[in-house]
């Protein structure tokens, strides 16, 4: 056995098992504080209510379990059990060897990934979701909205990477950075058409008609020195009765997007509140922050495929034969997650700062105790979890745990 073909199957081994470590961490850690309300909620949330948040993050992440074993298990099919080497031998008889082949290639292997990923969908969305209240879906609605996922990816996945594919194949040793090149363009490009073009195919935007919340989040915006584009509501409860708030696009496309489920239970103060701490986001750059980090991560990770797609015990030491751009590129999105996966906390930790940071710019232009309320309606209504384990939190959320961000906007109201 190759040397490459240890490590991948040690890094795959590490990354599955400290996976199911934190999930059986998590569940039992939320299923012992079940019985109990963190005191610093006690006076808003009841018994039943954290009983039921608890119930619905332990469910999910055994479900997350499930996944994590099929995940390895796919990866070493697709490796060492033949798949990929099959898939190639599919598209090598409907194209000769170059870009249409890579782009057959990487669409059936996409086509592959979609199918075994429903059964996991319609169990979480009609099962979970359904169960615990949150669902509005239909199944007609979830067809619908997969076929129309399938066909926007489509639509723009199909000729970037054709696009990726002929830039490997013919610019040379510095291919990768007009393939970065490209990348960015991309992104940037889905930015700038999602609020007018992406969106409205998935969900129906109006203007918001509240009149009184209207002209109170004008006045927040202009105390922020923030112009958009449009208010508008977006109808999220028909798939989901889970709230949120957004901004989406940049420059001239700009536009507050809030749910109308959200609308439906905070009053508008808390509403200011919730815009407040997302206009933080903004003013204190973390979004295009976070857009510089991922592209820069872009870079080095296609400088690294550079690297590696030359190597012949890349292919051999993953049991694939064929050596192409599209297999490298394939091999590569497989094999990097199982390398990075113990720099999740790294991120996290990225993120919660960005958020802690966006609640400190909201106290000064909304008050705080809106903030605290508002908060705690969300965590209530869509049933987080109050007390997660601190190990898994630390390399899952994004958010800072519900006891220490409310803890800190109590020290700002105070």
């Amino acid at each position: 056995m190759q040397t490459f073909t240890l490590i991948f199957l040690a890094a795959l081994a590490l990354a599955t098992s400290v996976k199911l470590w934190l999930g059986l961490r998590h569940i039992n850690h939320v299923r012992a504080h079940r019985e109990a309300v963190p005191a610093e909620f006690a006076a808003e949330i009841t018994l039943e209510a954290h009983r039921k948040a608890a119930d619905y993050s332990n469910t999910k992440t055994r479900l997350g379990l499930l996944s994590t074993l099929f995940e390895a298990a796919v990866v070493l099919i697709l490796t060492f059990g033949g798949v990929l080497q099959l898939l190639h031998t599919v598209s090598a008889g409907w194209f000769d060897a170059g870009v249409a082949r890579g782009v057959a290639l990487i669409v059936l292997l996409g086509v592959l990934m979609a199918v075994i990923e429903i059964p996991f969908d319609l169990y979480r969305t009609f099962v979970i979701e359904q169960r615990y209240g949150f669902n509005k879906m239909t199944l007609r609605m979830f067809v619908i909205d997969g076929v129309k996922h399938a066909l926007l990816g489509a639509a723009l996945g199909m000729p970037l990477v054709a696009c990726i594919l002929w830039v490997m194949d013919g610019m040379g040793a510095a291919w990768w950075i007009y393939a970065w090149l490209i990348w960015v363009a991309f992104n940037l490009l889905v930015l700038a058409i999602f609020p007018t073009w992406i969106a409205p195919l998935f969900n129906k935007f109006s203007p918001l008609e509240d009149a009184q919340l209207k002209e109170r989040i004008e006045r927040l915006l202009e105390r922020c020195g923030f112009k958009v584009r449009g208010l508008m509501v977006m109808d999220g409860s028909k798939r989901s009765s889970h709230g949120n708030a957004y901004f989406t696009g940049f420059g001239k496309t700009k536009r507050i997007v809030f749910f109308d489920t959200l609308l439906a239970r905070l009053s508008p103060p808390e509403v200011e509140a919730v815009l407040a701490h997302e206009l933080g986001h903004f003013k204190l750059k973390h979004v295009i922050k976070r857009m510089l980090w991922t592209f820069a991560a872009s870079l080095a990770f296609l400088w690294l495929l550079a690297q590696l797609m030359t190597q012949a015990w890349f292919y051999s030491g993953l049991g694939v034969a064929t050596q192409s751009t599209a297999m490298a590129l394939l091999l590569f999105f497989i094999v990097v997650p199982q390398f990075t996966f113990l720099l999740s906390p790294l991120t996290s930790y990225y993120s919660r700062k960005h958020e802690f940071e966006a609640d400190h710019y909201a106290t000064a232009y909304a008050a705080a105790a809106d903030l605290i309320t508002a908060l705690v309606k969300l965590y209530k209504d869509n049933a987080a979890t109050l007390t997660p384990d601190p190990l898994h939190s630390l390399f899952y959320d994004s958010h800072p745990p519900a006891t220490a961000r409310i803890a800190r906007l109590k020290g700002a109201s105070a």
